[in-house]
């Protein structure tokens, strides 16, 4: 194998080792914004709730008044009656009297209704804050937590970046960036390694004679297949 061969598959190797860091701090971010984000959701919730008890109390408030003025309307047309003269006009008030009973006792219905509505959201929206207090708590322990790990991860990928630029002056400019063009085209894999005649890149058969050219080692081909340079370098057992 060459010179530029090995500074390749060496370049590669390390490139690969950062990309595996690069995901393992994508996956511990990752992590921690699907818990933020749930954090956020129950937050959400704990407002509708909020807000759903205010309309209610808002319709409460107006159904007793409403209520208020059906039972003085009630009071005030009971005392009309000592005054009526005819008949008609007797049973014409009854009648307002029972109306305004029956819409009285309504209101009375509803806000009975209401009140129990906003026991049963009071007592959710409470337990739902309690669980938010101790899911902050948790969460701001996770993201120190995080970032202790991502700070200590991001130092073990300084080194081997630094390692890795060494490697890359050490490639021909061409070659480097054939190489960084084909590493971006074809997941991370610019050169791959030939076994019994076929691209582990993209498991196809190279053609005999390029095969044949490839064992040598003396010269980088490319795959005809995936175009990723590739090289032969004996399986071990």
């Amino acid at each position: 194998m060459n010179a530029q061969i090995e500074q390749l598959v060496s370049l590669q190797a390390i490139d690969l080792e950062i990309d595996k860091i690069n995901d393992e701090i994508k996956q511990e971010q990752e992590e921690l914004d699907q818990r933020i984000s749930a954090l956020a959701e129950r937050e959400s919730r704990i407002n509708e709730i909020d807000m759903k008890i205010i309309e209610l109390e808002k319709e409460r408030r107006t159904l007793e008044d409403e209520m208020t003025d059906k039972i003085a309307r009630v009071k005030e047309r009971q005392s009309k009656m000592m005054q009526v003269q005819t008949s008609r006009e007797q049973t014409a008030l009854l009648k307002e009297i029972e109306d305004a009973k029956k819409n009285a006792k309504e209101n009375e219905e509803k806000i009975v209704s209401i009140m129990e509505q906003v026991e049963e959201l009071t007592t959710q929206v409470t337990e739902e804050k309690n669980i938010l207090k101790g899911e902050k708590a948790l969460i701001a322990e996770e993201t120190e937590k995080v970032r202790t790990a991502i700070e200590k991860i991001n130092k073990g990928k300084k080194t081997k970046i630094g390692k890795r630029d060494k490697l890359a002056q050490e490639v021909n400019n061409a070659l480097n960036n054939k190489y960084d063009i084909l590493r971006n085209r074809r997941n991370g894999l610019a050169i791959v390694n030939v076994f019994d005649g076929v691209c582990q890149g993209c498991f196809m058969n190279l053609p005999p004679q390029q095969y044949n050219t490839l064992l040598r080692g003396d010269k980088l081909l490319d795959c005809p297949s995936c175009q990723r340079m590739i090289y032969y370098q004996q399986r071990e057992n």
